[in-house]
């Protein structure tokens, strides 16, 4: 059983520069996604980060939603924070599926995503998840986008000369290496 099961919970990353998170949650089911979001931002400013919330309808519309903030807007990083309870149907599949591989892309692309986003087979375990006393998954969520921002600050601002120069003119066909 997982709450019998103890997990080691990395520190909060500290900033010298300020970071700024996009928080993209579903309230379909708006008492889990409050409690989501209620550890998410607590995470956030844990750690002195500045955050917009934004809402999107449903699972599914939370990847396009960090896709467009990613490419569109200077967040530093982005929290995915949802409910999807399985149902009667194969619909289930579907939304964990699709929300899922959605955010690891993004994260391949090079987005920050921490995932949030609840996949439960009934409404107990979502409450249990979602409650920032309890399991704390939105500030799991913010916690691990925080992290992937530190991570790339370290790594992510290259001063070797790795790669390929162009040329120096254009009738100078060879390629120099740096």
């Amino acid at each position: 059983m997982a709450t019998a099961e103890h997990h080691h919970i990395l520190a909060t990353p500290e900033f010298d520069k300020p970071v700024k998170l996009a928080i993209v949650v579903s309230p379909y089911y708006k008492d889990i996604a409050d409690n989501l979001l209620a550890g998410a931002t607590a995470e956030a400013e844990k750690a002195g980060a500045t955050y917009e919330v934004i809402e999107v309808p449903g699972a599914l519309e939370i990847p396009p939603a960090i896709r467009i903030a990613f490419r569109q807007s200077n967040f530093d990083g982005f929290v995915a924070l949802g409910c999807i309870i399985r149902g009667e149907t194969t619909h289930y599949d579907t939304v964990c599926n699709d929300s899922s591989h959605g955010l690891m892309l993004l994260g391949l692309q090079g987005a920050n995503v921490g995932n949030g986003i609840l996949t439960v087979e009934n409404r107990k375990q979502a409450e249990l998840r979602a409650d920032p006393k309890d399991q704390n998954k939105g500030g799991g969520a913010a916690q691990a986008a925080l992290h992937l921002i530190a991570l790339q600050r370290k790594y992510g601002a290259s001063s070797s000369g790795v790669g390929f120069l162009p040329r120096k003119n254009d009738d100078d066909e060879s390629f120099q290496i740096a």
